[in-house]
């Protein structure tokens, strides 16, 4: 089973993209704050990426990542 990751906007929000995450192609993407057991506390940097310090954790643990375009493409929608 390979886990994934993707940068997507946020349901409800202006188009600004965070990190998703899901556990097999099959799942719908959820937002990396759904992930407690995976997600690392983000970077105090104003206007800084939502998901950033979690998404250079979890690359250096062998996750995959998809791009949006192919994310998108594949259906699977976001769920909060």
């Amino acid at each position: 089973m390979q886990k994934e990751m993707c940068w997507l906007p946020r349901l409800g929000a202006d188009g600004t993209k965070i990190l998703h995450l899901r556990m097999a192609s099959h799942e719908h993407w959820r937002p990396y704050t759904c992930f407690p057991q995976y997600a690392v506390p983000d970077y105090q940097v104003p206007k800084g990426s939502k998901g950033w310090a979690t998404y250079q954790k979890l690359r250096l643990e062998g996750w995959i990542l998809v791009p949006s375009a192919q994310a998108t493409s594949q259906g699977l929608e976001t769920v909060a």
